[in-house]
C-alpha cells in the first residue's frame, strides 16, 4: 500500500503546520506581512507574484517555503469590506480591509472640522459597518467655553442620529472601560484629524502591552529595521484595532451623489417623503429633507456637510467625464 503524502509540514523546531494554510494579515511591511496562521501562530511571509497587494485585516492563503522561516502568499480572499482612499491617480488605494468598526475621533483641540467626521461616518455607511464617535479630551471640555460647547452640540446630534458616543481623555483614563466594551466587537480603525489623539488613545487601551505605538518595527533578513506600514494591535479587553499612518487623517472619498445621500442616514430616511425621486434636497420643491431640517429634525450643521459633499463629489464626478 502506497504511503500517504503528509499534510503537514514540519519546521526546524519540530512544529507541524500544514502544507497550505489560511491566514490573517496583521502588519505589513511594504512587500513583506506578519500574518497569523489558523492555528494562531504568527509568521513572516512575502507575497507571491506583483499583482498582489494585501492589505492588514485581509485573509490570504499561504504555503511554506522549503528551507526558510517565512511563508509565501499565494492569493487573497474575498473581502466583506475595504476602507480605501484616492492615491495620486485618482484610483482607489485599498488601506484595510474586513473591519467591523469605524472610529472617527474627535476633540476641542485642534479646532474640531465636524464635516471631515461625517466624510468617515459615510464612508462607515457604505462599508457597512459600525460608525463610532469618540469625543477625546475630555478633560478639556468647559462649560463656559464656545468651543466646548460646540463639540457637546455635535455630539448631541450624533447620538440623536443614533451611532455610539463615546466620551473619553488619554490623559485622565475617562471613558476607557466604555471605549473597551465598545472595542471589544471586533476588528476596529480609527480615524481623525493630526492631534486629536488617536495614538495616545490606542496606547492607553493597550497599557503595558510591547505593541504600543510607537515602538513598532520589524527586524527584516539582513537585521535591518523596517518601518511598519500598517499593524493590527490585539487589545487586552478584546477585540484589535489596525493602526496605519496612512489611515489615521485620510479624507475618504464619496464615488457618487448617490453614495452622499446613503452616507448620511437621516437624510435617506427623510428623502423617501421628497416630491420628486430624483431629488437632491438643494433647491428642489416639496423637498422632505429641507423640510426636516427647517424643523429641526435634521441637524443644520450635518446638512450643510451634506450640501457641500455632494457639491464637491458632483465636480468630481464631472471631471472625471471630461
Amino acid at each position: 500500500m502506497a504511503a500517504t503524502k503528509s499534510a503537514y509540514w514540519t519546521s526546524r523546531s519540530n512544529e507541524k503546520f500544514p502544507l497550505q494554510d489560511t491566514a490573517q494579515v496583521t502588519a505589513t511591511f511594504s512587500r513583506r506581512m506578519r500574518v497569523r496562521l489558523s492555528n494562531g501562530s504568527s509568521v513572516q511571509a512575502r507575497i507571491k507574484g506583483k499583482r498582489q497587494r494585501p492589505v492588514c485585516g485581509d485573509e490570504v492563503f499561504v504555503e511554506p517555503i522549503a528551507g526558510e522561516a517565512e511563508w509565501l502568499i499565494t492569493g487573497i480572499g474575498a473581502r466583506r469590506n475595504e476602507l480605501t482612499r484616492p492615491n495620486r491617480r485618482g484610483e482607489a488605494e485599498v488601506l484595510a480591509a474586513n473591519i467591523d468598526q469605524l472610529c472617527a475621533v474627535a476633540a476641542p483641540t485642534p479646532k474640531p472640522d465636524w464635516f471631515i467626521i461625517d466624510r468617515y461616518l459615510g464612508a462607515a455607511e457604505l462599508m457597512g459597518v459600525r460608525g463610532i464617535v469618540i469625543v477625546n479630551k475630555t478633560d478639556l471640555v468647559r462649560e463656559s467655553d464656545a468651543l466646548s460647547a460646540d463639540v457637546s452640540e455635535a455630539a448631541t446630534d450624533y447620538g440623536r442620529i443614533g451611532y455610539t458616543l463615546v466620551r473619553s481623555s488619554a490623559s485622565t483614563g475617562d471613558g476607557l472601560e466604555e471605549l473597551v466594551a465598545v472595542l471589544g466587537k471586533g476588528i476596529s480603525i480609527f480615524v481623525g484629524q493630526s492631534g486629536v489623539g488617536k495614538s495616545s488613545l490606542i496606547n492607553l487601551l493597550l497599557g503595558d502591552s510591547s505593541q504600543r505605538i510607537g515602538d513598532l518595527s520589524d527586524k527584516n533578513r539582513e537585521g535591518r529595521h523596517t518601518t511598519v506600514n500598517s499593524v493590527m494591535l490585539d487589545l487586552p479587553g478584546g477585540g484589535a484595532v489596525i493602526d496605519s499612518p496612512g489611515v489615521r487623517d485620510f479624507a475618504p472619498a464619496l464615488q457618487s451623489e448617490r453614495d452622499v445621500n446613503l452616507g448620511f442616514v437621516e437624510i435617506a430616511d427623510a428623502a423617501s417623503g421628497c416630491r420628486f425621486a430624483d431629488c437632491k434636497h438643494m433647491v428642489e420643491p416639496g423637498c422632505a429633507v429641507r423640510n426636516a431640517v427647517e424643523a429641526g429634525a435634521i441637524s443644520e450643521r450635518r446638512y450643510e456637510s451634506y450640501r457641500r459633499l455632494f457639491i464637491l463629489t458632483s465636480q468630481l464626478a464631472e471631471r472625471r467625464s471630461r
